[in-house]
């Protein structure tokens, strides 16, 4: 099937904000009683924010509940997005350019207000046709849940849409969705072989993205 539609991941893809997640949840951590863990960054990727919540409780010994530990994570997240983005060079082009000639998602790990924050100061809520948090489905990355969501809400069968991803568990979410899937590695958290070998395309840059559609919706 040729590609009609293409949903992207936020973090990693469209804005750089995994080291931002990562740092928040270790500060978290260690102010509230915890330990972190070998493994547990590439652990949290793609879970969704109950979750990795109740990961930072229950396995690494955060005196908060869940409820609280998500809390504390998201309003420090939301903090830097008030003051901007971290949004990717390219990017926002990017996914301009895509979405003139198909419909766009996002599904992503991050909280529905995150995401809102992203499209208002990128001037993208017009243009993105349909967002999905995991936080909205059953199971988060790497179950493929939030993409087919993400396809069922532009009414588009998940083969013919294309995923762009960039961590390991994202892109298995992606391949099980049943997208055509194109990574975009994160040079600081790049995914596993294993992940990759899941894919059918890879670009080192968001601003290869377009000609890559092109090509693919024209095969």
């Amino acid at each position: 099937m040729l590609p009609r539609a293409v949903i992207f991941d936020l973090d990693g893809v469209l804005v750089d904000s995994e080291h931002l997640w990562d740092r928040i949840r270790r500060d978290v951590v260690a102010e509230h009683g915890g330990e972190w863990s070998e493994g547990t960054t590439e652990t949290l990727m793609g879970m969704s924010t109950p979750e990795w919540a109740r990961h930072l409780v229950d396995r690494l010994g955060v005196r908060l509940t869940p409820e609280q530990t998500a809390e504390t994570v998201i309003e420090r997240m939301a903090q830097h997005y008030a003051a901007g983005p971290p949004v990717i060079p390219h990017a926002t082009d990017a996914v301009r350019t895509v979405a003139r000639d198909h419909p766009t998602a996002i599904a992503s790990s991050a909280p529905p207000r995150i995401i809102r924050r992203y499209l208002e100061a990128t001037d993208l809520t017009g243009t993105i046709g349909h967002t999905v948090s995991s936080e909205e489905v059953g199971a988060g990355k790497p179950a493929p849940d939030v993409y087919l969501r993400a396809a069922q809400g532009l009414d588009i069968d998940p083969r013919e849409c294309v995923a762009v991803e960039d961590s390991g568990n994202g892109l298995r979410a992606a391949a099980a969705s049943g997208a055509t899937v194109i990574a975009v590695p994160n040079p600081h958290f790049p995914p596993d072989p294993e992940a990759l070998r899941q894919i059918h395309h890879v670009i080192d840059e968001i601003s290869e993205l377009p000609p890559l559609i092109r090509r693919l919706t024209s095969s």
